[in-house]
């Protein structure tokens, strides 16, 4: 069985040193270390920045007046007869440049500036939130490593005690006080760790695999530190439920909404437009021109009102989805601060009294069977269920430790 762990350790400092150290960090990778790097990798992070410097580019273009048009052309060239289609042979005829520049109504562009402004603001909301979720994420994963990591630790005083057991059985059955058939079961235990063993190995590298994807080859580093504790406020926690990172975003939706219907509602005051022309005739003095034209919104119930009435809808739609938002998440909490309550009890419970328990049950069950009056069988049972409860000690931190990380990036670290 020495082998085997040597094999196991072995392969795990091959995958190591195969991934490469990462420069700059320590030989072990704690919580703080892995967060910070996978806020400086995560590509979604960077899409998020490009989204906000996108949105920030599109206010001072949303205050502009449109680009002003340029005509050309020629006015009363005749088309029949001898002149047909001759510049010079009519006196009429004038070649003819112009400017034209529209101008919507003040209303439209301020409200067309405040849709731009809630853009930005939501793009760096939804910035926050990336960051948040980078951050809960990449703590999932490095405590699933930690407690995989943990579990896998317990296996060398397990199989120790497992050669002491092996030991005693043959001492007891050198002295003819055993059965033969006693000297197995102390292999079938070796060979159930084993399995056990297997199987955490695996839950290891899926967590790495994870915590991979947030921080690259660093994931490989063996970890450093406990379980994190972040402040459980419970009462922080309920007040702070509208800070949720999924309800941050209703903000600046529904002040873009509500700009929205500003614009809308400024479609019935009317744009305008203003054209200067210069024109060149052959025989006649060159000649400017004028004009001011307006738009005439007269039909109203059948074009701007369903446009307002739509927007205002898309107001309403926005304003029941954060009420329902609300609701989930204050559910989600109700319920996550009652699972933290009974893990907490769980944990206490195992540490405090089972373990305690567990292990006098194996001392005492050991203490009969060298003194003839217990099976071996009773041993090993006693032994499996003091196996379980420590591997089940540290599956509990780990989830509280999960479950604290979830409740702390959701309703406790929602600052940008």
């Amino acid at each position: 069985m020495n082998h085997r762990i040597q094999r196991v350790r072995k392969y795990a400092t091959a995958l190591i040193i195969g991934l490469g150290a990462v420069p700059g960090m320590s030989a072990a990778l704690t919580l703080e270390e892995a967060i910070e790097l996978a806020e400086q990798q995560a590509p979604s992070l960077a899409a998020r920045n490009a989204s906000l410097q996108a949105a920030q580019n599109l206010v001072t273009p949303a205050a502009e007046l449109p680009d002003p048009r340029l005509s050309v052309g020629v006015q009363n060239l005749p088309i029949e007869g001898d002149s047909s289609l001759r510049l010079g042979a009519e006196r009429m005829t004038a070649q003819m440049i112009g400017v034209m520049q529209e101008v919507p109504n003040r209303a439209k562009r301020r409200a067309r500036v405040r849709t731009a402004e809630a853009s930005v603001e939501l793009a760096r909301v939804e910035r926050t939130v990336e960051r948040l979720q980078v951050r809960q994420f990449t703590a999932e994963a490095w405590i699933a490593t930690l407690s995989a990591e943990q579990k896998l630790g317990i296996f060398d005083e397990l199989y120790a005690e497992n050669r002491l057991l092996a030991q005693a059985v043959k001492a007891r059955i050198a002295s003819g006080r055993g059965l033969s058939s006693d000297s197995v079961l102390p292999k079938q235990e070796a060979a159930l760790l084993a399995e056990k063993q297997d199987v955490l190995v695996r839950n290891e590298a899926v967590a790495r695999a994870q915590l991979r994807s947030w921080i690259g080859a660093a994931a490989s580093q063996p970890l450093e530190g406990s379980w994190p504790a972040w402040p459980a406020d419970f009462d922080h926690y309920r007040h702070n439920l509208h800070r949720h990172p999924e309800l941050l975003a209703f903000d600046p939706m529904l002040d873009r909404a509500e700009a929205k219907i500003a614009e809308a509602i400024s479609e019935k005051r009317p744009d305008w437009a203003w054209g200067l022309d210069y024109k060149r005739r052959s025989e006649f003095g060159d000649m400017v021109s004028f004009n001011v034209s307006f738009d005439l919104p007269v039909f109203a119930g059948s074009r701007q009102d369903p446009k307002i009435s739509a927007e205002r809808a898309r107001l309403a739609e926005i304003e029941a989805e954060r009420q329902a938002m609300l609701r989930m998440h204050n559910q989600e909490l109700a319920t996550e601060l009652a699972e933290m309550q009974r893990l907490e009890q769980a944990l206490a419970r195992v540490e405090m009294t089972l373990l305690p328990l567990a292990e006098e049950k194996v001392r005492l069950a050991m203490a009969d069977y060298r003194s003839g009056s217990g099976e071996l069988t009773t041993v090993i049972a006693a032994r499996q269920e003091f196996i379980d409860l420590r591997l089940r000690r540290v599956e509990l931190a780990g989830e509280r430790a999960m479950l604290n990380a979830r409740l702390h990036f959701s309703f406790g670290d929602t600052q940008p």
